[in-house]
């Protein structure tokens, strides 16, 4: 089996504006703050990219924040791998030990995507890019 890179990385907040701020001043990081179509989701460009948002620095990922629900228990930063075929590695997944959580949705020019635990309980997601 190929290994599969890490290219992704999501981590709850609170607060988007406060979470983007943070991150620009500390980091240097670029935000851009998606509205409700989108579940208000902040990306996070820690590396620059091409024209087809492609990353530019090999081994580098870009990433995002998601809006933390008060009293949810199973919100944590997680990352998300890169795979060839999203319904295979569901079946891998599983055979595994892991479960996969829910089904596979469509993220607008980027790809199928879908979250699954793994055999530690940790949140993690896999995503076939668009084009694969």
């Amino acid at each position: 089996m190929n290994m599969n890179p890490v290219v992704h990385f999501e981590m709850p907040a609170i607060d988007r504006k406060r979470v983007a701020d943070f991150y620009t001043r500390a980091f240097g990081w670029k935000m851009n703050q998606l509205g409700p179509e989108m579940g208000n989701y902040v990306l996070a460009m820690t590396t620059e990219t091409d024209e087809n948002g492609m990353i530019k620095t090999p081994g580098a990922i870009n990433g995002g924040f998601f809006t933390k629900e008060a009293g949810a228990t199973d919100q944590c930063p997680h990352v998300v791998i890169s795979v060839d075929d999203i319904h295979e590695f569901m079946k891998h997944i599983e055979a595994a030990g892991g479960t996969v959580l829910g089904e596979p949705m469509e993220i607008p020019g980027v790809g199928w995507y879908v979250s699954f635990r793994d055999t530690e309980g940790n949140n993690v997601g896999i995503l076939q890019p668009t084009g694969k």
